[in-house]
């Protein structure tokens, strides 16, 4: 891959993340919270500001209520984010995250209604952006009102461009954007999500090898499976590696994936290759778990962090996903 030097994020469905921390979760039972903080957020948003925490300098863009934008404005303010969100009417939903014990059970409402002209804002902000040294990751659900097929169109233009773009999202905006006949570059499904989406269960590693190396036969260079406590896997061209990390104390799981994304956008950013991409990938996700909000700790904390990553590389790796190739054809 080649490696671009500016990056930029868009979210369509953001949303400010209320967190409420409770010793146990019992339906139907009064609860007490231990903790209850608030944090802007979104996938987008979420990769962006880790980011940030990486010292990269890094753009955000898609859509924001204008009503309740204070605490979106203040993230970008406080790390040097640049902000060209699209300001719309009304106000960005609010999720409720409920963290017991480690688990976090999501509450998420539905985001600001998005048509044609919404769109076509975001599109226009990231044609000025776009170019042969950028890389603009996409990343979320879609709101009410917006075409399932918004991210692969965009993913169509933007590499059009010369732009990189990595794809992380799930259900129909993900089935609609693996149907074009432009692919994005990277994308970073979990197990759950890219089983929904080729319709199989993908129980065991082989399977999601197969199931990957199709997806690189049809043109996309790097395809990232994040699969809980198994680890990650990573493939490439015919190699596949997987990586794990031991996890220490929970404080929250929100954002990990899109902190394992904005580990593989930094990666992409230093050209790394694939050992590197997994390991700095890996130790993005896992210090974000153990901090609550979109945030990373210290620099240094992150590459120790990478360093005790444990790498495993797949030997069968080339024969199957050979099969997954053979099957796509």
């Amino acid at each position: 891959m080649k490696t671009p030097q500016r990056v930029a994020t868009v979210t369509f469905n953001p949303a400010i993340d209320q967190t409420i921390m409770v010793d146990h979760l019992t339906r139907g039972e009064v609860h007490r919270a231990r903790a209850v903080r608030q944090d802007p957020g979104g996938k987008g948003v979420n990769v962006a500001s880790c980011l940030a925490d990486w010292g990269v300098p890094v753009t955000v863009t898609g859509l924001l209520g204008a009503d309740n934008a204070a605490p979106f404005e203040a993230l970008c303010a406080t790390k040097s984010i640049t902000d060209r969100f699209e300001r719309v009417p009304g106000s960005t939903r609010v999720n409720i995250k409920i963290v017991d014990a480690g688990e976090t059970t999501d509450i998420n409402m539905d985001g600001l209604c998005m048509g044609e002209a919404e769109e076509a804002r975001v599109m226009a902000a990231l044609d000025g952006f776009a170019g042969p040294d950028a890389l603009v990751v996409l990343s979320g659900s879609l709101p009410p009102g917006c075409d399932m097929d918004v991210y692969g169109r965009m993913v169509a233009r933007l590499r059009a461009a010369g732009a990189m773009t990595i794809l992380d999202t799930s259900g129909l905006p993900l089935d609609h954007a693996l149907r074009g006949d432009v692919l994005p570059d990277v994308i970073k499904p979990n197990r759950r999500e890219l089983a929904a989406w080729a319709g199989e269960p993908l129980a065991s590693t082989a399977e999601v090898i197969r199931c990957g190396g199709a997806l690189l036969a049809r043109g996309i260079q790097l395809v990232v499976v994040s699969m809980g406590e198994e680890g990650a896997l990573f493939l490439s061209g015919d190699c596949a590696l997987l990586a794990r990390l031991a996890v220490g104390e929970l404080a929250s799981t929100v954002g990990a994936g899109d902190a394992m994304v904005a580990g593989l956008a930094a990666a992409m950013l230093e050209g790394a290759g694939l050992e590197r991409t997994a390991r700095l990938a890996t130790a993005f996700a896992v210090a974000k778990l153990g901090r609550p909000g979109p945030h990373l700790p210290g620099i240094t904390t992150v590459h120790a962090l990478s360093e005790d990553v444990a790498i495993t590389v797949i030997d069968a790796v080339a024969e199957t996903v050979s099969a997954g190739q053979a099957g796509e054809a």
